[in-house]
């Protein structure tokens, strides 16, 4: 099996670490707005940024999805066991569906309390009229989900993690940047 076989495609290690990136900025932004004050310019630069970088965020998980479809996902060596897989599948399925639906509630979440939608100097539609108690509804779910992110993304870290120290299999090389998978 040649390298190019064993690893998947540089589109999918780009788009795959570029999301990792984008989720560490995302929640620096909204974690670092606190130690503003209310009202002023840099918190409400924070939440700008936040509310950018997490629909950039959904654009790329868009994109990602299409060349995930087209891609070869090369195969786990050794392969583990069907209860593996099937928590990988499941755990593929939480983390794609937090990263397409995280931005959308922050979407609805501006839409419903009748904020602007920055993106990159653009202003998106709102996707709903205002409705303020939907909003502040919409905004706890946002935050609880949020705060559940932390979990999937420790638990994909520490499963790419386990993979690689404990069963030895190549789950974490299939995803390296070829910089640091010289050992294909």
């Amino acid at each position: 099996m040649s390298g190019s076989q064993r690893s998947y495609s540089n589109w999918m290690v780009r788009l795959h670490w570029l999301t990792a990136l984008l989720i560490v900025a995302i929640y620096v932004s909204i974690e670092f707005r606190s130690i503003f004050e209310r009202g002023t310019p840099e918190r409400d630069l924070m939440k700008e940024v936040h509310f950018v970088l997490g629909l950039s965020l959904w654009f790329i998980t868009l994109l990602r999805l299409i060349v995930r479809r087209f891609s070869f996902i090369p195969p786990i060596e050794p392969a583990p066991s069907a209860l593996a897989l099937k928590i990988s599948a499941l755990m593929h399925l939480a983390l794609y569906g937090f990263l397409v639906l995280m931005p959308l509630l922050g979407w609805l979440v501006l839409s419903a309390g009748d904020k602007v939608i920055p993106f990159w100097g653009f202003q998106l539609p709102a996707l709903i009229g205002p409705d303020p108690d939907l909003a502040s509804s919409l905004k706890e779910i946002h935050e609880l989900v949020g705060k559940a992110g932390y979990a999937l993304i420790a638990l994909h870290t520490l499963g790419a993690l386990a993979h690689h120290y404990k069963h030895k299999d190549n789950t974490l090389k299939r995803m390296l940047p070829g910089l640091f998978n010289q050992n294909s």
